[in-house]
């Protein structure tokens, strides 16, 4: 039997029974369609894999060829080439030929500064308490 608790209520159920509409007509008025917080949601989705996060991370610092990449990140090379696929498909990354080599860097600056910010965001002293106390551990 299921416990009586006011977690059970059907979603459309706010426990304090209070809706602020002038909050919520506020907001609806800046939120954006639907599709671009999908798409959103897409992008982030791409920087959930360390995989990715490294080759992007070398990727800002410098144009890499997918041999580059490979040696750097000890990866074979249909690992690191699925992965820079999928970052081009998502505009992410971009690519330039140079003879027989193909080089990819970063598409634009917005992907450095998102990783700037999360990198800034796990370095916050706040970060580094909740994650140790759950047994987590990252290298600055």
């Amino acid at each position: 039997m299921m416990e009586n608790s006011p977690y059970n209520n059907a979603p459309d159920t706010c426990i304090t029974k209070g809706i602020h509409k002038d909050i919520i007509h506020a907001v609806q008025n800046k939120l954006p369609d639907s599709g671009l917080l999908h798409d959103l949601a897409d992008l982030f989705k791409l920087f959930g894999d360390s995989t990715r996060i490294s080759i992007l991370w070398a990727l800002s610092e410098s144009e890499m060829c997918v041999c580059d990449l490979c040696a750097l990140l000890k990866m074979k090379q249909p690992a690191v080439s699925h992965q820079l696929k999928n970052l081009k498909q998502a505009r992410i990354v971009k690519s330039r030929r140079d003879g027989q080599v193909v080089f990819y860097s970063l598409d634009d600056e917005h992907i450095r500064k998102l990783m700037d910010l999360g990198m800034g965001h796990i370095r916050e002293p706040q970060f580094d308490q909740r994650n140790s106390r759950n047994g987590r551990k990252h290298i600055n």
